[in-house]
């Protein structure tokens, strides 16, 4: 096996979705932060690897691969022991498939709606809108889950690592409430009990929301 690198940022659901992965395969990488903000991902070495200029963004060996669902479905495909996480079953992968598709085309475009901005453009006021659109996605979750345990499927997949990433960074703008979500609620504490969840996950989450925290944002 070649040497892994991982470059990104603690504050991207899509970097903590392969930090789940990379732990769940128990792969060893090097992680490496890259200053959006400075513009580093500009940077001629940057752009080499990964022309978009965005993160997640991995390095194997010298083999570039970005966008984090490609990243994913790649790794586990590669360097997993079964195919649990993203089963070979045609109708099984279909189904993550979509998830994924779903996380990357609805669920992460609605909170992207709300971060760019907060972050970018320094505005502290949230459309109620934009928070309902939040709502449709918590209703949408409950429902996939009404026949699994999981996202996509009986077993814990790539999916799982995605849509807990988004979900539980949308928390900042929308609580989760156990009475109306049931069932996306007990998912969400069967991740967290992930051996690597906090390390991949729960802890670089807390930094992120401190940031937003301190934003003082308002839902008008």
């Amino acid at each position: 096996m070649g040497k892994i690198t991982l470059y990104g940022i603690d504050g991207s659901a899509p970097v903590r979705s392969v930090l789940l992965t990379l732990n769940a395969l128990e792969l060893p990488f090097d992680y490496k932060i890259v200053n959006l903000f400075a513009k580093e991902q500009l940077k001629p070495e940057f752009l080499k690897m990964n022309p978009q200029h965005t993160v997640p963004t991995l390095d194997d060996d010298g083999f570039y691969v970005y966008d984090s669902h490609a990243i994913n479905s790649y790794l586990v495909s590669k360097y997993g022991k079964t195919d649990s996480l993203y089963p070979k079953d045609l109708q099984a992968r279909a189904i993550v498939d979509q998830r994924l598709h779903y996380d990357s085309s609805v669920v992460g475009t609605k909170l992207r709606a709300i971060l760019f901005p907060v972050l970018r453009l320094n505005q502290t006021e949230v459309s109620q809108e934009k928070i309902d659109g939040l709502t449709e996605v918590y209703d949408t979750l409950e429902l996939f889950l009404k026949a699994n345990d999981y996202i996509a499927a009986k077993q814990l997949t790539i999916a799982d690592f995605h849509i807990i990433a988004v979900l539980t960074t949308m928390f900042a703008f929308l609580e989760l409430d156990a009475g109306k979500y049931p069932k996306l609620s007990e998912w969400v504490k069967r991740i967290k009990q992930l051996p690597y969840y906090e390390e991949a996950n729960g802890k670089r989450l807390e930094q992120f929301l401190g940031l937003i925290k301190s934003k003082n944002i308002t839902i008008v």
